[in-house]
């Protein structure tokens, strides 16, 4: 399918504004980091502990913020999720920066954010039955017997806690308002709801999830994240200079790194946290921007067998006109794509489909804005004109053996 026909385009000539553009966007990525103390890490890369907690109504994040800091724990980065999937999901995630070493420091941190919540909005009096696991649940049924079941109604009301577990964490997303709500589980009457009465309280929040990573091994993600970058560049910068010529390459990898550099501005400018999905959507971009550049490329090697009489200027505008109806639609298609799953995909994916949102569109026009120019300048700066063995080593003795 070709969108446009006979495109006479002078990219070549605009080649300035695409690296204006591209200088711009470094420029203020660079001050954003700046100003920022660098990238914002995720739990998986600089260790600590991540608490997901989901209030009944709006956050209250003042309140949480000065219960946490009558813990200890004022240093503790409060961030109010948002979800459009999901716009009254009413969550905020607790982040405490690691302190100490070993498991038992992770997990007495972990434990130190949950009392702090349940000091400021919990009850003294009684226990959170939204906090509840189900041993407990099935525990205190047991002792109470609503039922009358006697001492044989252990298993029996361990079946009970269970389902009424089950209704709270996945009917309600954990976090009961009434107990009312309990009659829909089977096996609950209204004695059981009077007993639960007396010896839960529920609170306005519950705890979704919490993640604990310790501080040697997010440095050693750290690490491996960035070799993973890196060996991957080079593997494409030897591909690309054996296939072609090393000019080439060091253009793909050159508009490859420039590609990463603004993304990670654009997440430090928007506050994004870099994780391990984030890396994951990184080492996408590398392998779908390089893939256009190396499109345009084998149309500037085929064109430079037809067109030798050409400068490389024209042979190069002509390449990337002839692929312009390629570049749309994959282009196209692959950014709506990443676009609703950025709008729809939740928080869990937002980091990873933000960088795949902003990655192909600059990866896109570093192709033909950034790759291309490079190529031409140098030729330009060597005094060459359309080189002619500007393809593989074996492209060349072919070419040398039929002029013999």
């Amino acid at each position: 399918m070709e969108l446009f026909h006979n495109v006479d385009i002078d990219w070549m000539g605009k080649a300035k504004y695409f690296v204006a553009l591209s200088l711009a966007l470094l420029v203020i990525g660079g001050i954003s980091l700046y100003h920022q103390g660098g990238l914002r890490y995720g739990v998986d890369f600089k260790g600590g502990t991540y608490v997901y907690v989901r209030f009944v109504g709006k956050p209250p994040v003042d309140e949480i913020r000065k219960g946490l800091g009558a813990e200890g724990l004022g240093n503790s980065v409060i961030q109010p999720i948002s979800d459009i999937s999901n716009p009254n999901a009413n969550d905020v995630v607790i982040q405490l920066e690691q302190k100490g070493e070993g498991s038992e420091a992770l997990d007495a941190g972990k434990q130190t954010v949950i009392n702090a919540l349940h000091k400021t909005f919990g009850s003294a009096a009684l226990p959170d039955f939204n906090a509840a696991t189900p041993a407990a649940l099935a525990d205190y049924l047991t002792q109470k017997d609503p039922l009358a079941l006697g001492p044989t109604g252990g298993p029996r009301y361990t079946q009970l806690a269970q389902a009424i577990a089950d209704f709270r964490d996945r009917q309600r997303s954990g976090l009961l308002t009434n107990f009312d709500d309990l009659q829909s589980v089977p096996g609950v009457n209204s004695a059981v709801m009077a007993s639960l009465r007396d010896g839960f309280t529920l609170s306005n929040f519950t705890i979704r999830n919490v993640e604990i990573v310790g501080p040697k091994v997010g440095a050693q993600l750290r690490r491996q994240a960035v070799l993973a970058t890196l060996y991957a560049l080079a593997g494409m910068l030897v591909y690309i200079a054996f296939r072609f010529e090393w000019v080439y390459g060091a253009a793909a990898v050159v508009a490859v790194f420039h590609d990463v550099l603004i993304t990670l501005g654009f997440f430090s400018l928007f506050h994004y946290e870099i994780s391990l999905t984030v890396i994951a959507a990184l080492l996408t971009l590398v392998g779908y921007s390089m893939n256009d550049t190396i499109v345009i490329f084998d149309r500037v090697r085929e064109n430079l067998r037809l067109m030798r009489r050409d400068p490389l200027e024209t042979i190069v505008n002509r390449a990337i006109n002839q692929t312009l109806s390629r570049t749309i639609l994959t282009s196209g298609l692959t950014f709506i794509t990443v676009l609703v799953l950025f709008l729809m995909g939740g928080q869990v994916l937002r980091s990873f489909s933000f960088a795949m949102v902003v990655g192909v569109v600059v990866g896109t026009y570093s192709s033909f804005g950034i790759a291309a120019p490079i190529v031409v300048v140098w030729h330009r700066f060597r005094g060459e004109k359309a080189v002619a063995g500007a393809g593989s080593a074996a492209d060349k003795r072919l070419a040398a053996a039929g002029r013999r």
